[in-house]
């Protein structure tokens, strides 16, 4: 019985450790996520660099909620104003690291639609 119940405290430490890092608490997250990706966005051509789509699956998978979205969307809105992005690069940039991500990556984005 104790094994039973060891288990199950198990089951939901690793289930609470799970969701909780799959949550996006600040601008930080988000920009730690992109990072690799702004030489790319500014200068770039063809796919992105792996460290790159490996930053924005991190940031899919991280962008639960529906408040997750929003902050991610806003932060990436702001921070993009301050970069001379690409915007077709920015625009294909999810589907080119073969993810869906329902956040545009844009100064101009409409984060209030997002989520």
């Amino acid at each position: 019985m104790k094994s039973v119940a060891a288990t199950c405290v198990l089951m939901i430490l690793v289930t609470s450790v799970t969701s909780s890092e799959a949550t996006i608490s600040s601008c930080s997250d988000v920009i730690k996520n992109l990072k690799p990706c702004v030489s790319y966005l500014v200068s770039g051509s063809g796919k992105p660099p792996g460290p790159c789509c490996s930053g924005v699956k991190a940031l899919a998978a991280a962008a639960a909620t529906s408040a997750d979205k929003k902050t991610a969307c806003n932060c990436i809105k702001s921070t993009s104003k301050s970069l001379n992005i690409n915007s077709q690069l920015a625009q294909a940039l999810p589907g080119n690291c073969g993810v869906s991500l329902p956040i545009t990556v844009s100064p101009n984005a409409d984060c209030s639609k997002v989520g």
